[in-house]
Formats: structure tokens, C-alpha cells, sequence
């Protein structure tokens, strides 16, 4: 017999970034990037989602709710990457009365004490394998999440979950608000992902571009090199 297929849930990559491909200033500040009606745009398409996810920085950056708030819809599981647990109770994903839809992924270097500290506030710890840099390993985490029910992530960021996650092609679109504003130095969107020429550049497929406010929206399928087309 063969083995069972690796179910994993569908993966869209949404954030805000500059026309020069920044998400935040030099100094991190982000907020905000896009027009109001981008940020329901977003907020829609958070309720559209199973879970969101972010990395443990821009928890501790920008302390966000990852709440459907500016539009009608339901509130979805929230899911932190954070290797060694550094979320702090006071963040708002702990603390604010939404603790029990709330998931940390670590792996065996976070603390019992922290862990145990955010349990008792009512989150899930889900202690996961290790990638190769330390890292919680992104596509166990998508199978557990998987098994627990959850069949499409939104990932909101921050830059190093983002270029992890289209590193490894585990994300299958992409939804770009990009705003008419230039920052110059400061936090690129994407970073390194080993091509070396344009013939291994990633492409979106199936790609819509529409005006929202001010800003461009870009979404489309991604497709990676020697990937068939559709």
C-alpha cells in the first residue's frame, strides 16, 4: 500500500508594503501602511480564513488583536510562531479574553515555566520539531494544524515567517495591499530566497490587480519554479 497523502491546509500569504517593497520603517514602525479600506479588506479576508498567523516579533512589535473587527465575520484561530516562547501574557492575544482560540508553536527549547504560565491564561502550546536554523518547523506545524480542523491559514508576517514560508513553497497565494508611499531604508517585505537568476523567480497565477482606496491590490496563485502550470 502507499503512503497516505500529507494533508496540509492552503496557505495565503497577506500583508501591506510600500511601493518599494517595504513593510515597516528602519525603525519598525508599520502602522499604518495601507488606507482604511484596505484594512477592511484584510479584516474580510481574516474571516474568510481557519486561522491567521504571525511570528513572535510582530507580536511583540505591534501587539495585534488578529480579530475581524471592520467588517461582519468570525474571529479565527490565531497562531504564533514563537520558538522559545516569548509572547508576554500582557500581549493582546493572551489578554484579551480570546486566550482559548489562541495557539503558541514552540519547539523543546521554550520553558515549562512559560509554557505552563500560558496554558493557565488559556492558549494551546504546541510544542513542535526544530528546522534546520532552530526554528519552529513550518510544515509540522501546518499538519498539526491540519489535524486539529484548520484547512486555510492567512499568514500576516512579520518578513522572516513570510520569506520562510515561500523559501520552503508551503504558501499557495499571495494577497498584497501595496500603498503609494516610499520609505527608502527599512524592513523588506521578502528576503533571501536563493535565486540567483530570473528563470527561478516565483509567479502568481490566476492574478487579479484592483484598486482599493489608494492602494493596489495584487492576489494571485503562487507557482514555483518547475511547478506545473495549470
Amino acid at each position: 500500500m502507499g503512503e497516505e497523502p500529507n494533508h496540509l491546509p492552503t496557505v495565503t500569504l497577506s500583508y501591506a508594503q510600500t511601493l518599494d517593497g517595504r513593510l515597516a520603517t528602519a525603525a519598525g514602525s508599520s502602522q499604518w501602511i495601507s488606507c482604511e479600506s484596505s484594512l477592511a479588506r484584510a479584516h474580510a479576508l481574516r474571516a474568510g480564513h481557519d486561522a491567521v498567523m504571525v511570528g513572535v516579533g510582530t507580536v511583540c512589535r505591534d501587539d495585534p488583536r488578529l480579530t475581524v473587527r471592520l467588517v461582519p465575520g468570525e474571529n479565527p484561530l490565531r497562531v504564533v510562531v514563537d520558538s522559545t516562547l516569548r509572547t508576554p501574557p500582557s500581549a493582546a492575544v493572551l489578554s484579551d479574553g480570546g486566550a482559548g482560540r489562541t495557539v503558541l508553536a514552540v519547539t523543546e527549547r521554550a520553558s515549562r515555566e512559560r509554557c505552563a504560565r500560558a496554558e493557565r491564561l488559556g492558549a494551546r502550546v504546541l510544542r513542535l520539531p526544530e528546522d534546520g536554523e532552530g526554528r519552529v518547523e513550518l510544515a509540522a506545524l501546518l499538519a498539526a494544524l491540519w489535524e486539529s480542523g484548520v484547512r486555510s491559514v492567512m499568514v500576516e508576517g512579520g518578513a522572516s515567517l513570510i520569506t520562510s514560508f515561500l523559501r520552503e513553497r508551503l504558501a499557495d497565494r499571495l494577497a498584497v495591499c501595496v500603498a503609494p508611499k516610499l520609505l527608502g531604508r527599512g524592513i523588506e517585505a521578502v528576503g533571501e530566497l536563493g535565486i540567483r537568476d530570473l528563470g527561478g523567480a516565483l509567479r502568481l497565477e490566476e492574478t487579479s490587480v484592483t484598486l482599493c482606496g489608494t492602494d493596489i491590490l495584487v492576489d494571485g496563485r503562487i507557482r514555483y519554479p518547475d511547478a506545473p502550470s495549470s
